[in-house]
């Protein structure tokens, strides 16, 4: 068992300022080096979160023997690269949702790192939020007997990044964007049972000069035993974040609303930044967030996978788990263009889901 996991942080953005944050809150995290390709932007981060190293190469990073673990906020187009060179350096690797923008991806990543002896594992933050945690705690529990739907929404005005407007980056609008955490979501609470089929509609309503993705999506999973998952997601929803799921079961059930009941209301004219997602406009009325990390997890997450490191032992969300995701994604792609059920599995050579709907 190690005593402390060495990580290296590769990006400097919102996401990886979290990363840096819930590892900061981990006794047995180092903040060991930094790579981010601006200078500027590397060394300020760099800087804030403590990190004796920088670098704007990742591979040099990845070079540096002390290095255990390297945690990836990256633009999706890069998942697929940055695993490989971190698994073919002998580093661990957390890399964040979407997996990778296609399922061959997805299979080199996940062959990568099992012939290197090293952990992929898969940051869904939602299998750690506390609140939801407690959710599955009552459904597992028999508290609301058998479960018959579940649902679960994300909904805001839109990404933070320029890259998450581009298709060819991203590989998909807000279903490659969020709907890859409602599909994970229903999953962990079922105890991931398999994906019997996928029916979705998509549509780019509002943000047509920003993208060709979509916008505002609403999917609908099969499950083997029958359960059905609803999951809508929305870049187009003012006033804040809003993040929330229900379980409904044949003796009972239970919603969680993962923001607003620990929120407090608030009014701004000038509007401020989340300290999260940095995503929606916060002018006017919107619920400002306090201990949004844990809230949402991402201390909790980093903590588990730092202890996968540690102690050697299977992450609860894999690169597997992702690749599953990935698979029902590009399924909803393929339903929304044909407007059909799509039955999983489902293999597509496609490059990237959004492929599959630019067909139509």
């Amino acid at each position: 068992m190690k005593d402390i996991v060495h990580v290296g942080l590769i990006g400097s953005g919102f996401i990886s300022a979290i990363h840096a944050e819930s590892l900061q809150r981990c006794p047995q995290a180092r903040i060991a080096a930094v790579a981010s390709p601006r200078p500027a932007r590397a060394q300020a981060f760099a800087r804030k979160v403590g990190a004796p190293r920088v670098f704007t190469d990742y591979r040099e990073l990845l070079a540096l023997p002390e290095i255990d673990m390297v945690v990836a906020g990256v633009p999706n187009d890069l998942h697929c690269r940055v695993t490989l060179d971190a698994a073919a350096a002998g580093k661990h690797v957390v890399m964040e949702k979407p997996l990778c923008r296609s399922l061959a991806e997805a299979d080199r990543m996940i062959a990568a790192c099992r012939n290197a002896g090293v952990k992929l594992m898969y940051a869904e933050e939602l299998c750690f939020a506390p609140k939801y945690v407690r959710l599955k705690q009552l459904l597992d529990s028999g508290a609301l007997g058998r479960p018959t739907l579940l649902k679960q929404s994300e909904k805001h005005d839109g990404p933070h990044a320029p890259h998450f407007w581009d298709v060819r980056r991203a590989g998909g609008g807000v279903t490659m964007d969020m709907g890859c955490h409602a599909i994970e979501f229903f999953r962990w609470m079922l105890g991931r049972p398999p994906i019997r089929s996928v029916y979705a509609q998509m549509g780019t309503l509002v943000h047509r000069a920003k993208t060709s993705g979509d916008d505002n999506a609403v999917l609908l999973v099969e499950f083997d035993d029958g359960v059905m998952g609803l999951a809508e997601e929305s870049w187009t929803k003012l006033g804040g974040m809003d993040d929330r799921a229900e379980i409904h079961g044949s003796r009972g059930v239970a919603y969680a609303d993962l923001l607003h009941g620990n929120a407090i209301r608030t009014y701004s004219a000038e509007g401020y930044d989340y300290a999260v997602e940095k995503a929606g406009s916060t002018q006017g009325w919107s619920f400002t967030i306090y201990e949004e990390a844990w809230n949402y997890g991402f201390p909790q997450e980093m903590a588990h996978f730092i202890d996968c490191v540690r102690c050697d032992r299977k992450p609860l969300v894999s690169g597997e788990d992702g690749r599953a995701v990935l698979e029902a994604v590009f399924a909803a792609y393929e339903s929304a263009r044909t407007g059909r059920k799509v039955p999983l599995p489902f293999k597509s050579k496609a490059a990237a889901p959004i492929d599959l709907w630019r067909k139509q």
